[in-house]
C-alpha cells in the first residue's frame, strides 16, 4: 500500500487553515524528489520536458516572486535545474526558499493588506495562489515520480 499523508487539519482561523495547506503542498513537492536517483529526477517524463527537479526549481522561483518580491523575467527558465546542482542542492535551496518566505509570513496579520514590498491584490490571494501554483505542480510531481519507479502518494 502506497504511503499516504492526509490533508492537515488546521486551526479555525483563515490564516492557520492557509499557511497550513501550503505548507502540507510544499512539503509534498520537495518529498517527490527524495530518493529519485539521478538522472531520473532530471530526466523529462512527458513531452514538455517536465522533471521533478525543473517543478521545485520553478516553484523556487514562484516563492521568491510572490513573497520575497524577486523579479522573474522568463518564467519558462525556471523549469530548468542547474546541471551543476545536486537534487539535495535544489531541494535544499527550496527548502530556505519556503523558510525566508514563512519568516515575511509570520510578520504579517491582516490578510487584506498587499504582500510587503509587492503588489499583490493581498496577502491573501498571494497565498491562495501559492497554494493553486505547489498543487498543480505536486500533482504533476505525482504522475512523474510514478513514472519514474513506481511511487505513489503525498
Amino acid at each position: 500500500m502506497p504511503h499516504d499523508t492526509p490533508p492537515p487539519r488546521t486551526g479555525s482561523d483563515e490564516t492557520t487553515t492557509l499557511r497550513g495547506f501550503l505548507d502540507y503542498l510544499r512539503t509534498s513537492i520537495a518529498a517527490k524528489v527524495d530518493g529519485t536517483p539521478e538522472p531520473a529526477v532530471r530526466t523529462a517524463a512527458v513531452p514538455s520536458g517536465t522533471n521533478l527537479l525543473g517543478l521545485v526549481e520553478h516553484l523556487t522561483h514562484v516563492e521568491r516572486w510572490i513573497f520575497l518580491g524577486e523579479d522573474v523575467t522568463d518564467w519558462q527558465a525556471t523549469f530548468c535545474a542547474p546541471q551543476a546542482d545536486s537534487a539535495a542542492d535544489v531541494v535544499a535551496r527550496y527548502r530556505a526558499t519556503v523558510a525566508r518566505a514563512n519568516e515575511m509570513l509570520d510578520g504579517c496579520g491582516d490578510l487584506n493588506a498587499p504582500v510587503p514590498g509587492r503588489a499583490t491584490p493581498s496577502l491573501r490571494w498571494a497565498l491562495t495562489h501559492m497554494i493553486e501554483e505547489t498543487g498543480r505542480h505536486a500533482g504533476h510531481a505525482d504522475v512523474i515520480r510514478e513514472l519514474i519507479d513506481g511511487s505513489t502518494g503525498r
